[in-house]
């Protein structure tokens, strides 16, 4: 896979908020020529018009030939028009790629020309502290060489994962893409779990954020299944195992009641698309 330093000619980002604006941090961070990026948004955030300030990167430039690569990181419901201005941008050598939820390959493919390579992404939020993880899916026409530079850019906020198949993009957006969601339920429910048993709120929730954000590094870090881990800390008739009689119970326990919230969500995601 080539490095960010390795994409030749200019990458434009469209859309310069919260994901377009960690896309392009990472991409500097990583040693991204500045002078090969462009931006298009309306309105950045002050932190991010301050960044192209820095580098001197051109916001909503009107020339400088068709780009290497288009990534499209504006809100779903705002792309119809999006779309409509910046494709005269592209040439039939322009790579797009979308992080945006819910949008198809064959809405992307029908705002640009036909036969135009494009890679559809779903990103998730720990990409703004870079520890995010992206599954996507290319259409026909993307080489071998516009998947490797989607795949480094994709990488400057984590983890990328690649799928054939379109439809496992609903299937990870309700697993990764909703994910943290779920997560950041968990530390919550811990948190009042622990106030109903007898802690103080303040340090029911110190105990939850750390024990959540720990087992997460742990998993990270050991690169050990998270069975094991669980099997691990888990000693015969202990404290944990009373635990998780109630959690692994098989008609109501977690298992069966997240296996039963992410077919919601994927099936959410499909409405959405269509």
């Amino acid at each position: 896979m080539p490095s960010l330093s390795d994409i030749p000619g200019r990458v434009i980002l469209v859309g310069a908020g919260k994901m377009g604006g960690a896309m392009l941090e990472g991409w500097l961070s990583l040693g991204l020529d500045p002078s090969r990026i462009a931006v298009i948004d309306p309105g950045p955030p002050p932190e991010i018009a301050a960044l192209l300030a820095h580098h001197s990167i051109p916001l909503n430039p009107l020339n400088g030939g068709p780009p290497t690569v288009l990534l499209l990181a504006v809100k779903p419901q705002v792309a119809p028009g999006v779309l409509q201005k910046v494709a005269p941008l592209a040439d039939a050598h322009t790579l797009v790629v979308s992080v945006m939820a819910g949008r198809t390959l064959d809405f992307l493919e029908a705002a640009f020309a036909p036969g135009m390579a494009v890679v559809r992404s779903i990103p998730n939020t720990p990409a703004a502290i870079g520890r995010g993880i992206t599954v996507a899916v290319p259409n026909g026409a993307v080489t071998a060489d516009q998947m490797s530079i989607a795949d480094a850019l994709l990488r400057a906020t984590g983890g990328v994962e690649w799928v054939e198949d379109e439809a496992l993009i609903d299937v990870a957006t309700a697993v990764s893409g909703s994910g943290p969601a779920y997560v950041f339920l968990l530390a919550e429910a811990l948190a009042q779990a622990g106030v109903a048993a007898g802690l103080a709120p303040d340090m029911a929730d110190r105990l939850a954020r750390a024990t959540v954000s720990g087992a997460g590094e742990l998993i990270a870090r050991t690169g050990i299944d998270p069975a094991t881990l669980r099997k691990n800390v888990t000693s015969p008739n202990g404290t944990t195992a009373a635990a998780l009689a109630i959690l692994m119970d098989e008609k109501a326990g977690f298992t069966p009641l997240l296996t039963e919230a992410v077919a919601a969500a994927a099936r959410r995601s499909r409405e959405l698309a269509s």
